[in-house]
């Protein structure tokens, strides 16, 4: 999506506030005991409460209404009957739309206890989306933006999952731009429209290089095995850099 009225945008800040909101409800949520259906659920709730449909559901018959990962699971994990424990790494998306405009929004979030290793790359992975957040702008290449993160990846040795790509968003969950590299590419001579909706959603990890697919035709695992985190943000290209929609408030 291209905006070029200013409804436009506040349908998306709506939206982006809808889905920012439920997911940080849900991290908060997080506790060992409780199964990833029940947390779920809250974000189910909540969407529901605000008159915003999940996305996943809606547009690919997804079996939940929000995205949970649990640690080996990096993306598109199923909510179920799996116990979060203390020490789990747990990844929540969420995506909705609501009048007409869709979001999306994810983040690693940590139960205690964990890891030293985990924190740093947890703060890291925010880090690196934000780096690549400051590569949008109207007029800016959109390979700029894996170039970044690619630069600030390898220089803290650190790897990048290579075929989860950010993407347009803003009318449907998945649209032009379709791939948007969040990893160093050759040969992508795109540049970034004044007003364009996009995600920026890097994957950062300890040694892992692809997503490869489970058997339930939707988690996705590393490979090779190793931990990985993921932060997004919905943004939106202007003259004056990217505008985050994807905000709690």
């Amino acid at each position: 999506m291209t905006i070029t009225q200013e409804d436009e945008l506040d349908g998306l800040k709506a939206i982006g506030r809808i889905v920012a909101n439920t997911m940080q409800a849900m991290g908060r949520a997080l506790e060992p005991g409780m199964t990833t259906r029940e947390l779920d659920d809250i974000g189910r709730a909540l969407l529901d409460r605000d008159g915003a449909v999940p996305a996943p559901e809606a547009t690919y018959d997804f079996p939940g209404a929000t995205c949970v990962s649990v640690n080996e699971e990096i993306a598109h994990g199923i909510p179920g009957p799996r116990v979060i424990a203390a020490g789990d790494l747990v990844n929540i998306d969420v995506s909705a739309s609501k009048d007409g405009f869709f979001a999306d929004t994810g983040a690693s979030f940590r139960v205690p206890p964990v890891a030293a290793s985990t924190d740093r790359l947890c703060r890291d992975g925010r880090r690196a989306m934000q780096v690549g957040i400051a590569q949008v702008g109207a007029g800016k290449p959109l390979a700029g933006i894996g170039r970044a993160i690619g630069r600030f990846a390898s220089d803290r040795g650190y790897t990048l999952i290579r075929n989860l790509a950010s993407h347009g968003v803003g009318r449907s969950l998945h649209e032009y731009p379709e791939e948007i590299a969040t990893w160093p590419t050759t040969g992508d001579r795109r540049r970034i429209d004044k007003g364009l909706v996009l995600t920026v959603e890097p994957f950062l990890s300890h040694g892992g290089l692809w997503a490869r697919d489970g058997h339930d035709g939707w988690t996705l695992y590393a490979e090779p095995a190793a931990p990985v985190v993921q932060y997004e943000h919905t943004v939106v290209a202007t003259a004056r850099g990217a505008v985050v929609v994807t905000l709690p408030g």
